[in-house]
């Protein structure tokens, strides 16, 4: 199992320090993030360039921020920059970000990415100059208001690899198939390693049947909360601010998909109790009706002892990278003693 470390969004600065640890401790990966914050891109290129080993991943470049275009030439771009470290994580976000903030259409998730898959692979190939018409992306555009000049077009730039390896972040049993099917790995939020049989394997069987088989290097690459404490309490006191605003406000009320995936989980009352708190404006309160167990289930909290003893699930289940959402750096030092 190797290590990657997650970085937020809300302070880069001070996460670009961890990453140079992450490096000099042997992670294999340090992933960047956007929601409505920094982007996710301009820390990639800032940890490449400060940092010697480790690959860069987005985790996640979000689709509707860009064309497929232009974020093939991105990842082209970083993959030359940084000798061959790039990774790139896609994924749709939710219509209240996509059409809230970026003004775009949620449309459709499963054909548009499946689509911009396709394109940003064709862009990397350079073997034909890119045509794509589909549900989703017409490329060259011929719809209303087009000037019929527009031609198939090849990226000048010559990739270093023809093939970035390209990861899905996905929730809904039809999106992680599709992760299965057309992706080089999953990025799972909230990832309960003791409920992966029962909700996420069967999704990822249908998905890698539909392919022909799970091919060889294929990423299964949970994002993990880790959290280094003496006080177990404190350590999840710590963590459930971000699950109730994920439960409970990231998406609206019918359309949320993290309140979904509690659901599946089992904590359908509890999910239902943190939403209605939360759009009700009593914040604290549904911070407080988060479950201990959920967090016990997603995330690594605790002393050195019982996060050594909690590691073995994510090993169990066939966990390939585990991707740390950490602030600390005796979390990375820790999980590089316990895993590396």
């Amino acid at each position: 199992m190797r290590l990657g470390l997650q970085l937020g969004y809300d302070d880069p600065v001070s996460a670009v320090a961890l990453a140079e640890e992450a490096d000099r401790l042997g992670f294999h990966s340090v992933w960047t993030s956007e929601a409505y914050g920094a982007d996710a891109v301009t820390p990639m290129a800032w940890v490449a360039a400060r940092t010697e080993h480790v690959r860069v991943g987005a985790a996640i470049m979000q689709m509707p921020a860009r064309s497929p275009a232009t974020t093939a030439a991105t990842v082209a771009t970083l993959d030359l920059l940084s000798g061959g470290r790039a990774l790139l994580g896609l994924g749709t976000s939710g219509p209240q970000v996509a059409e809230g903030w970026h003004g775009q259409q949620w449309g459709k998730p499963l054909v548009r990415t499946r689509e911009y898959v396709e394109i940003v692979r064709t862009i990397l190939r350079r073997e034909v100059p890119l045509e794509h018409h589909g549900e989703h992306y017409d490329i060259p555009y011929g719809g209303p208001g087009t000037t019929g000049l527009g031609k198939p077009l090849k990226i000048i730039l010559h990739p270093l690899r023809p093939a970035v390896p390209i990861s899905l972040a996905a929730i809904g049993p039809r999106n992680v198939a599709l992760a299965a099917e057309i992706a080089d790995g999953w990025l799972p939020i909230f990832f309960s390693p003791e409920r992966f049989g029962e909700v996420h394997a069967p999704s990822l069987e249908e998905g890698f049947a539909r392919r022909g088989g799970r091919p060889d290097g294929w990423d299964l690459a949970p994002l993990v909360p880790i959290v280094v404490a003496e006080d177990v309490a404190a350590a999840r006191e710590f963590l459930k601010p971000l699950l109730a605003l994920y439960i409970g406000g990231m998406g609206a009320r019918g359309q949320n998909f993290y309140n979904r995936l509690a659901c599946r989980y089992g904590y359908e009352a509890d999910a239902a109790r943190v939403q209605e708190l939360y759009l009700g404006g009593q914040r604290g309160d549904a911070i407080a009706a988060v479950p201990d167990k959920l967090v016990d289930e997603i995330a690594l909290v605790g002393d050195g002892s019982r996060i050594a003893d909690r590691l073995e699930a994510w090993r169990a289940c066939g966990v390939t990278t585990l991707i740390l959402q950490a602030r600390q750096p005796e979390a990375l030092r820790l999980a590089a003693e316990l895993v590396l």
